[in-house]
């Protein structure tokens, strides 16, 4: 930097000298006026030795510029040999470091790529295990899905068929007479029930539920105008539904004034009929918006019944049967109270005897005790008494016989005195 410095003021000073000569040439090839010529030649003169020292210092500086010159290219050289021999150290210091760098990042990345191959191997054969698994349910649930299928395509095939049962008239009486018979013969005996009972009138009941006067035996009739219902189901519009309404009301009239006139008998049915809904929809509505065509049955004493408040109703059959059962075996019970009842009494003397011997057993064991008692009280007593020494008793005095057989009679008293 310093040389480049005194290149440019060198550069500088020519550049003031050449202004300087062109001044001092422009001076001196002005014209001259004037009376003083010589003092003008002189200063000519003076000014050409000047311009020749010009020159010449203008060469110098030319010399020094060309040797300044010169130096500024080897020094220029030497700089650039030194940059390239600092460029090349640095670009082996960059290479080096380059290659270390490069070679750990490859390092780091190989690890973390093992790393990440690893938990990828791991996921995937965990998302394979699970993927196994779920396929598993859903093999599982897609075999539940065929049997629940095949199990909606039966009963398709059921349903159809139950359409085809009641699209039948005699199908659909069938239906009914064969649900009535499940609910009678699960709720009631055998005996308190019969199927397709021929009455005095002629008139064939579909059940006839036998009960003791009063009541009487009750008809059941499974028959019910289910077209006129499913008018009412399939109706469109409102005056298609109005007239199905009434259709269904005169129909459900009608039936019920069958029943009350074919199975009300007096002296050998009850005074009242039950007319069975198979279907607790059709119970349903009629209770909902036929209410009239409900009252018209009670004044006819046509009870209309569903599945579920029939079997109510059995249950009530069922227990007036056990009441009529048990009025039956009244007397039976009443005999059988009686013969308790002396098994009672008996009881009771002997109960009384057995208490009499335990009072004199008692007493016998009390006088045991009292014996028992004394008996240990006197051997206490026998076993206190000192004997004295056998030196110095007198011999022993005979007694007679009398007097030992008295002792002996006395020792009883012994047992017994106090």
């Amino acid at each position: 930097m310093e040389s480049a410095e005194i290149l440019y003021i060198l550069i500088a000073l020519i550049v003031v000298l050449l202004v300087a000569v062109v001044i001092v040439g422009w001076k001196l090839l002005r014209p001259r006026t004037g009376p003083n010529d010589l003092a003008a030649e002189e200063k000519q003169a003076a000014h050409e030795r000047q311009m020749t020292q010009l020159l010449e210092a203008q060469n110098q500086l030319a010399g020094r510029l060309a040797a300044l010159s010169d130096a500024q290219t080897v020094s220029q050289k030497t700089l650039a040999q030194s940059l390239n021999e600092r460029l090349d150290g640095v670009s082996q210091r960059l290479s080096q470091n380059l290659t270390e760098s490069t070679q750990k990042t490859a390092q780091t990345l190989n690890e973390r790529l093992d790393k990440v191959s690893a938990f990828v191997g791991q996921n995937l054969t965990e998302t394979a295990a699970k993927t196994q698994e779920h396929l598993g349910h859903l093999h599982t649930r897609l075999a539940l899905i065929d049997e629940a299928q095949k199990k909606l395509d039966g009963l398709t095939s059921e349903v159809v068929g139950l359409q085809e049962v009641l699209g039948n008239k005699q199908a659909r009486g069938a239906f009914g007479e064969i649900q009535l018979n499940d609910l009678v013969t699960n709720a009631l005996p055998p005996s308190a029930y019969s199927f397709q009972t021929t009455l005095s009138n002629g008139k064939r009941a579909d059940c006839l539920i036998r009960l003791p006067n009063p009541p009487g035996s009750i008809v059941v009739d499974s028959k019910f105008p289910l077209d006129s219902y499913r008018a009412l189901v399939d109706a469109g519009d409102d005056a298609a539904k109005e007239q199905a309404r009434r259709r269904l009301k005169a129909d459900v009239l009608t039936h019920i004034k069958h029943i009350s006139e074919k199975y009300i008998i007096p002296g050998e049915t009850a005074e009242s009929a039950l007319m069975f809904l198979p279907s607790e929809a059709v119970y349903a509505e009629l209770h909902a918006r036929f209410s009239d065509v409900v009252d018209q049955g009670y004044k006819a004493r046509v009870w209309i019944v569903s599945p579920t408040t029939l079997m109510a109703t059995l249950n009530t059959v069922r227990a007036v049967l056990k009441d009529a059962q048990m009025r039956e075996q009244a007397h039976v019970i009443q005999a059988e109270v009686g013969k308790l009842l002396e098994d009672v009494v008996r009881l009771e003397k002997r109960v009384d005897n057995l208490k009499g011997h335990f009072a004199s057993a008692e007493k016998d064991i009390r006088d045991i005790e009292t014996s028992a008692s004394k008996i240990a009280r006197k051997g206490e007593r026998i076993k206190e008494v000192e004997l004295e020494d056998p030196a110095h008793l007198s011999p022993p005095t005979k007694t007679p016989a009398k007097s030992t057989s008295r002792q002996t009679a006395g020792q009883p008293d012994l047992l017994v005195g106090d």
